[in-house]
C-alpha cells in the first residue's frame, strides 16, 4: 500500500488520558480471563487442609477431652495467630505477584494526547490509536487507518500459517478483514496505525473463546527437590508417631496421652516450612529484580540466575546506550580522488553532502523508532532544505531488513521525476549492490573500517531510479549509484567495564554478539574490557565451520560481529554443548528461538518486540548491562539465603523432635507438649519465610564460581552441618534439663529453663545462620529490620509465658530464680560462640565440595555429548 509522506506526518492525537480512564471504567480491562484472585477464604480453605493446623486442633481436642481447658484454649489462641499470619503471607505475596502481573502483561504502543506512550495492554480501550510494528503482537481488535507493507500472522485465530497482508481503508472501499487487525496477531512485517474497535471479550478472540485461561507452569528442580524432602520427612515423622502413639498405649495404658505425644512427634518433625520457604523466596525474588528494572517470566529463572557461566550480550543499547548522533558524512566523489569525511556537528552542512543525506532520509521510517533513523530524520529537518524532504512524495513500496540483505530499501513516487529507490545498510552489503570501481571500493572500506575502528557504527546510502511496476523481487534488482558513509557515534556505557570486570570476578565469560561491524565491535570491546586477543568472529566465517569447530572457537573467542540472529540459536548451541549455562539477550521477531533455547533468555524492554519478551525468561526494562549483572547477583543472594531458610529449618526441627522424643524413652517429665511445638512455630515460621528472605548478600557473593546447577539444593555438606547444628542444641537443652533434675530442681520449673535455653539456642541458631562465610561481628552489622522485630517479638512472647500466672499454668512452667534463669540465656550464647567455631571448620569442608563440584562439572563439561546439553 502507498503511504503520502505529508498525510502520514498529520498528527495523530489519539485518545486523551481522561477519556482512555473513561474507557477503561466503562468497558473494562482488555482481558478475557483474567486471573482469579485468592480470597481469604480461599487461603482459609487451604489452612484447614495444611497438617499441622490438623494436627493443632487435634491436639486442642484431646485436651478438652482431659478437661484441660488452659491448654486447649491456649492451641486454638495459637491456630488463630498461625491463621493471621499465614493470610497476611498470603496476602503479601499475592499482591506482590499483582504488581508483577501488570509489569509483565503484554505491551502496546498508543497516542495519548498526542504524544507516543507504551501502556500495558490490559489499559487498551477502545478508540485509542495503536502504533504497529513488526514484532509486536496486535493488543485489541482495530481498523486500520495506515498501513506499510503490513503483514499479520493471523494463525493464533485462523490457523492459517501464512502471514495475511493488510491495507488501510480507503474512501471508497469495502470494510473487510484485510482493513482490519485483531487482538492476539503478531506483526511480522511492516508497520501501520489503527483505531481499535474492540477489546477484551468483546474482541474477534474472545467471541470465538480462545481462552487465555493461564497454563499450570511444570514445576522447578528447586520444587521438586523440596516436595521429595518434605516426602521423606512427613513419612518418617508420621511413622515414629505412630509408633510411638502405640507403644505409649501399650506399655501406660493411657491411649489419650500416647495420642498427645503422637501428635507432638509429629508436630515438631512435619517439614511444612519447606514449601512456604519456597513459595515466599521465589515470589519475593521476582520483586527484588523488578525494582531493579528486570523483570522475571518464569520462577525456575531466578533459580538458574546463580549457576549462569557465559552471558551472550548485544552491543547496541545493551552495553551502549542506543542514543545515536550522526558523527560523520563521507561522500563518494565523481572523480575517484576517494572520500570527504566532514563531522555533522558542523553548524552548517555544506552542499556536497545534501544528496547523501536526502537520501539516507529517505531510506528511512515515516514515524522513525530506530535511533540511526531518528538521528537522520532529525539531521535532516535541520541542515536540509524543505524541498529535499520532498513533503509530496509517496511511498510505493518497502523492502524490509532481512538477514540474507541487512538493508532497507524503499521506492518513492516522486510525481516527474518517476519512481526514486533509496537504500541505506550494512556496507558491504550496499556496496555488492553498487559495483564500484576498484578504487571506489577501497576507497569506501577503508574509511568504513577506519569509523569502525573508532567505535563508530557505519551504513552505506545508495539510490536508484526505476521505470515502475513490477518491482524486482528483491533489491538487487536496481541499479544501486553509491552515495557515500554516515557514521554513528553510539558511547558506552559507563557502568559496564566495571560490571565486565565482576561478572570476571564471579567466573562468568561475557561474549558480544552484534551485527556490526567487526571493526566498531572491537572497538567497544575493548572501552568495555572484553578480553579479546586476535580478530572478532564474523558470521560469515561462523557459517563455514563445523559443529565441532565452532565448539573450540566458542571456548575463546569473545567478540562475535556480522551476527544474524539466527547464528545466535547456533552460538546458543555450541555453548551449550561446552556444558556452560547460557544467558543470551536479542530483541527481535528473529532472536526468539535464541532466547527460548539459552538457560536464561533475556529481552529487551526498551526496545525489544513483544516475541521477543514472549520467548525470553527475563525482561530488562532499561536495557542496561548493568541491570543483567545485578539479576545475577540477586539470583545468588537468593539462592544462598533459600540455602539458609533451609538449613535453619532442617536443624531447628532435631532438637524439637530429640526434646519431644527421648523424655518419652528416658522415662523423664516431658519438656515439649503441643503448646510449646505451637510457640516455636511462631517463631520459625517468620524467620524462615521473612527474616532470611530479607538478609543483604554475602560479601563473596559475586566472588564465586557459578554454582553447579545439577547439585542438590541440600548437599551432604549442607545436610551434614545441619544436622551437626540441631544435634549440638539437642545435647545442650537435653543435657541441661537432665542437669537441673539431677540437682532437685522441680519438673515445672527444669521445664520452663530449658524451655528458655531452646529458644535462646533457636535464637543463636539464626544468628550463626545468616552468614556461611563472613565473621559473627559482621552479620550482626548487616541490616535487617526484619530481624530486630522477630527478635523484640520472640523475647515479648517468652516474658509473657513466665511473667504471667495464667500462661505458666498453660505451659506447666513454675517461675525459675533469676540465677537460673540467666544461665539459661547464657547457654544460648555458648552455642552461638560453638557454632561460629564449627562454622569455620565446616566452611572449608564445604569449599571444598563446592570446588569438588565444579571440577567435576568442568571435567564433564569437556566430554559433554552436545544432544546431552540440550534443555
Amino acid at each position: 500500500m502507498c503511504m503520502n509522506q505529508h498525510d502520514a506526518n498529520e498528527p495523530f492525537n489519539g485518545l486523551s488520558q481522561a477519556q482512555a480512564a473513561q474507557g477503561l471504567k466503562d468497558d473494562g480491562p482488555n482481558e478475557l480471563s483474567p486471573p482469579k484472585k485468592r480470597t481469604v477464604w480461599h487461603i482459609l480453605a487451604d489452612l484447614v487442609r495444611e497438617p499441622m493446623l490438623q494436627l493443632l486442633l487435634a491436639a486442642g481436642a484431646i485436651y478438652l477431652l482431659l478437661g484441660d481447658r488452659g491448654e486447649a484454649l491456649m492451641l486454638l489462641a495459637f491456630v488463630l495467630l498461625t491463621v493471621v499470619i499465614s493470610v497476611s503471607q498470603e496476602q503479601r505475596t499475592e499482591r506482590v505477584l499483582e504488581a508483577l502481573r501488570d509489569l509483565t502483561s503484554p505491551r502496546a504502543l498508543v497516542m495519548r494526547d498526542g504524544e507516543t506512550v507504551r501502556v500495558a495492554g490490559r489499559e487498551v480501550v477502545r478508540g485509542d490509536l495503536l502504533l504497529l510494528t513488526e514484532g509486536d503482537r496486535v493488543a485489541a481488535d482495530a481498523l486500520l487507518l495506515q498501513a506499510n507493507d503490513l503483514q499479520c500472522d493471523e494463525s493464533l485465530l485462523s490457523g492459517e500459517s501464512m502471514p495475511m497482508a493488510k491495507r488501510a481503508l480507503e474512501s471508497g472501499d469495502t470494510e473487510a478483514e484485510q482493513h482490519r487487525v485483531f487482538a492476539g496477531a503478531l506483526v511480522v512485517g511492516g508497520q501501520g496505525r489503527a483505531r481499535v474497535t474492540a477489546t477484551g471479550p468483546r474482541s474477534e478472540m474472545g467471541r470465538i473463546g480462545k481462552s487465555l485461561a493461564e497454563i499450570e507452569a511444570p514445576t522447578t528442580p528447586l520444587h521438586q527437590q523440596t516436595r521429595r524432602l518434605v516426602r521423606v520427612f512427613s513419612f518418617l515423622g508420621l511413622s515414629l508417631s505412630a509408633a510411638l502413639v502405640l507403644i505409649y498405649g501399650l506399655l501406660r495404658g493411657d491411649w489419650l496421652a500416647g495420642l498427645l505425644a503422637g501428635i507432638t512427634l509429629a508436630m515438631s518433625m512435619l517439614p511444612q516450612e519447606f514449601l512456604l520457604i519456597l513459595t515466599v523466596f521465589m515470589a519475593m525474588g521476582a520483586w527484588r529484580l523488578s525494582k531493579q528494572r528486570v523483570l522475571s517470566r518464569r520462577s525456575a529463572t531466578i533459580e538458574t540466575l546463580g549457576s549462569a557461566t557465559v552471558l551472550c550480550t548485544d552491543k547496541t543499547g545493551t552495553l551502549t546506550f542506543n542514543k545515536m548522533a550522526v558523527a560523520g558524512l563521507a561522500v563518494s566523489l565523481a572523480d575517484e580522488k576517494g572520500l570527504q569525511l566532514r563531522s555533522a556537528e558542523a553548524p552548517v552542512l555544506p552542499s556536497e553532502f545534501h544528496v547523501l543525506l536526502e537520501f539516507a532520509v529517505l531510506a528511512s521510517e515515516l514515524d522513525p523508532f530506530d535511533p540511526m533513523e531518528r538521528a537522520l530524520v532529525e539531521l535532516g529537518q535541520a541542515s536540509l532544505p524543505p524541498a529535499a524532504l520532498h513533503p509530496n512524495w509517496r511511498l510505493l513500496h518497502e523492502y524490509a531488513l532481512s538477514a540474507a540483505l541487512p538493508a532497507m530499501t524503499h521506492v518513492w513516487s516522486a510525481d516527474e521525476a518517476g519512481h526514486v529507490v533509496a537504500i541505506k545498510g550494512a556496507v558491504e552489503s550496499v556496496l555488492a549492490l553498487c559495483h564500484p570501481t576498484a578504487t571506489q571500493a577501497q576507497a569506501l572500506t577503508q574509511q568504513a573500517e577506519a569509523m569502525a575502528a573508532r567505535g563508530l557504527r557505519v551504513l552505506a546510502v545508495a539510490r536508484a531510479s526505476w521505470p515502475g511496476e513490477p518491482w524486482p523481487a528483491d533489491p538487487s534488482g536496481f541499479e544501486f549509484e553509491l552515495l557515500g558513509l554516515c557514521a554513528f557515534a553510539d558511547p558506552l556505557r559507563p557502568e559496564v567495564p566495571a560490571a565486565i570486570a565482576e561478572c570476571r570476578a564471579a567466573g562468568i565469560r561475557v561474549l558480544m554478539v552484534t551485527g556490526d561491524h567487526p571493526a566498531t565491535a572491537l572497538a567497544i570491546a575493548a572501552q568495555a574490557g572484553l578480553a579479546q586477543s586476535g580478530p572478532a568472529l564474523t558470521g560469515t566465517a561462523m557459517a563455514a565451520l563445523s559443529a565441532d569447530e565452532l565448539g573450540r572457537q566458542v571456548a575463546t573467542q569473545h567478540v562475535f560481529a556480522r551476527i544474524k540472529p539466527e547464528q545466535k540459536l547456533a552460538l546458543v548451541e555450541a555453548l551449550k554443548a561446552q556444558g556452560e549455562v547460557v544467558a543470551m539477550t536479542g530483541d527481535g521477531v528473529n532472536d526468539a528461538p535464541s532466547l527460548k533455547a539459552a538457560h536464561i533468555g533475556i529481552a529487551m524492554g526498551g526496545r525489544g518486540t513483544d516475541v521477543a519478551r514472549e520467548a525470553s525468561s527475563l525482561v530488562l526494562l532499561d536495557d542496561n548491562f548493568g541491570a543483567i549483572v545485578q539479576a545475577v547477583r540477586l539470583g545468588r543472594r537468593i539462592f544462598d539465603n533459600l540455602r539458609k531458610a533451609m538449613a535453619f529449618v532442617l536443624a531447628v526441627h532435631v532438637p524439637i523432635a530429640g526434646l519431644s522424643l527421648l523424655p518419652l524413652l528416658l522415662g523423664l517429665p516431658l519438656i515439649l507438649s503441643p503448646v510449646h511445638i505451637a510457640f516455636l512455630e511462631l517463631l520459625i515460621d517468620p524467620v524462615c519465610s521473612v527474616v532470611f528472605e530479607a538478609e543483604p548478600e554475602e560479601a563473596d557473593v559475586m566472588a564465586r564460581p557459578p554454582r553447579d546447577p545439577a547439585a542438590p539444593l541440600f548437599s551432604k555438606g549442607m545436610l551434614g552441618w545441619s544436622l551437626l547444628q540441631g544435634g549440638l542444641i539437642l545435647l545442650a537443652v537435653g543435657g541441661w534439663f537432665a542437669g537441673l533434675l539431677s540437682y532437685g530442681v522441680a519438673p515445672e520449673q527444669a521445664r520452663a529453663l530449658a524451655f528458655v535455653a531452646l529458644v535462646a539456642c533457636d535464637v543463636a541458631l539464626i544468628l550463626a545462620n545468616r552468614s556461611f562465610s563472613g565473621p559473627l561481628l559482621a552479620a550482626w552489622l548487616r541490616p535487617n529490620r526484619m530481624l530486630g522485630w522477630m527478635l523484640a517479638a520472640t523475647a515479648l512472647l517468652l516474658a509473657l509465658a513466665l511473667g504471667l500466672a495464667p500462661l505458666r499454668a498453660v505451659f506447666k512452667f513454675e517461675l525459675p530464680p533469676s540465677e537460673l534463669l540467666a544461665a539459661s540465656l547464657a547457654l544460648g550464647c555458648v552455642v552461638l560462640l560453638l557454632l561460629e567455631a564449627l562454622k569455620r571448620l565446616f566452611h572449608q569442608f564445604l569449599i571444598g565440595e563446592a570446588a569438588s563440584l565444579a571440577s567435576k562439572r568442568d571435567t564433564a563439561s569437556l566430554t559433554l555429548p552436545p544432544s546431552s546439553s540440550s534443555a
